[in-house]
């Protein structure tokens, strides 16, 4: 993931969405290093690698995850063709753009 969509998801976290949260969020990319993000009452912290037990784990290309929060991609699209995959709490996953909404 680069620097630029970590400073964009860190710019547009919505604190009071994750108001009660503790999860994480897990992200393997085919075309960059993995990375995952804790939310945690309502606190993000970004970390590089693997985290030991994720709530969720998303398998997808940088550039799907761009598109995902930008509103280009639909995530169920994504999910249905391939393009995204996730286990664990797969559900999680449909919190992503109500935590981070568009600009």
């Amino acid at each position: 993931m680069s620097q630029s969509t970590l400073d964009t998801l860190t710019s547009r976290f919505d604190p009071q969405a994750a108001s009660g949260m503790d999860e994480v969020f897990q992200f393997h990319f085919d075309d960059a290093d993995s990375h995952y993000l804790v939310i945690k009452d309502g606190e993000l912290s970004v970390a590089e690698g693997e985290h030991d037990d994720p709530s969720v784990s998303l398998s997808m290309s940088t550039a799907t995850l761009k598109g995902l929060m930008t509103g280009d991609v639909n995530g169920m699209t994504a999910f249905m063709t391939g393009k995204l995959k996730a286990t664990g709490n797969v559900m999680l996953a449909t919190k992503l753009t109500s935590l981070f909404p568009a600009e």
